[in-house]
């Protein structure tokens, strides 16, 4: 059976994890590795068993409805709200993610974000890189420092508490955080982390506001206009969940008045589009979706992909099902 199932895997992936479906598998790939379109994916519905889309593809409704073929849509990533979950389920198809291995790549990102923004790294590296680089002085690009200062987290699951603990052990933050419940007391106790139920106390206490929750309908622009009025004046926004849990048209005012001092994002609503008024402003700054991009845990999130093909196959428990 391992041979005869046909994959369709839609972005080039690692070598390493390439070769191994490519040895157990009948795998097509896409050599040009660029997006499929949405007519491309809705007819690969009716002529692959497996589907293996990452975050850049939409697999929306109809894209499901294209053909009655494929059975398992394996993601190559955490994040699924790119997949209409419910269609699959409601024909059957199986769907599955890779979680856990890029925690501690997304927040080293995170945490990249945070320094970068705090210490004004973006725009000393345009100054220097343009030729305008006058010399050391002492009001040169002032950021802020991170010990004591208040980190936020707005979820608080393996990502957010992964960089929890690199901002509390690594450079001396305090930590409180929003999310539906506390933390395990272990956790709480070790970060000495202060549990938010409301989400505008955590806004009105963080020096540095970190977003860590899923994307979809339920967090769409969480971050608003209002949410951006009720944060610290002067402090920071840093985004390495999803590109909609934040309105980036509010985002961008409050960056210009000052209400907020900086941000850092390496996610957007409509990637590979950002927004183009971002790309004016000095204090914001913008990376190209890299959580997860070291080599290790590329291979990892491939890996993990391919687990859950094997276990489809040969008719076991998906050990990454989510539908």
């Amino acid at each position: 059976m391992l041979a005869r199932l046909r994959l369709l895997v839609t972005r080039r992936w690692p070598d390493q994890v390439e070769r191994s479906l490519g040895e157990q598998f009948d795998v097509t790939l896409n050599d040009g590795d660029e997006p499929m379109s949405q007519a491309a994916l809705a007819a690969a519905m009716g002529e692959y068993d497996v589907l293996c889309p990452t975050v850049s593809d939409r697999i929306d409704a109809d894209v499901i409805a294209g053909g009655e073929r494929v059975k398992l849509i394996a993601n190559y990533g955490v994040g699924f709200d790119h997949i209409a979950v419910d269609a699959a389920r409601a024909k059957g198809i199986a769907v599955t993610n890779t979680p856990g291995v890029l925690t501690d790549a997304t927040a080293d990102i995170a945490m990249t974000l945070l320094l970068m923004a705090a210490r004004r790294a973006g725009e000393g590296e345009r100054e220097l890189r343009a030729g305008n680089w006058t010399g050391w002085r002492p009001t040169h690009l002032i950021g802020s420092a991170l010990k004591g200062k208040v980190l936020g987290c707005v979820g608080f699951g393996r990502i957010g508490i992964a960089t929890a603990r690199r901002a509390h052990h690594g450079f001396g933050m305090n930590i409180a955080y929003y999310a539906r419940r506390p933390a395990e007391a272990d956790i709480a106790g070790e970060l000495q982390a202060e549990f938010c139920p409301d989400l505008d106390d955590l806004l009105g206490k963080a020096d540095f506001l970190s977003l860590h929750v899923p994307g979809g309908a339920d967090t769409a622009n969480l971050i608003d206009a209002r949410a951006l009025a009720a944060m610290k004046p002067g402090s920071y926004l840093i985004n390495t969940a999803r590109g909609g849990v934040v309105d980036h048209d509010a985002l961008a005012q409050a960056l210009r008045s000052g209400q907020l001092a900086g941000a850092g994002l390496d996610v957007y609503p409509a990637e590979p589009q950002v927004p183009p008024y971002l790309l004016d402003l000095e204090n914001v700054v913008l990376l190209p979706h890299l959580g997860s991009a070291n080599a290790e845990t590329r291979i990892a999130m491939g890996m993990r992909a391919l687990a859950n093909v094997q276990a489809f196959a040969n008719g076991a428990d998906l050990p990454d099902r989510i539908a």
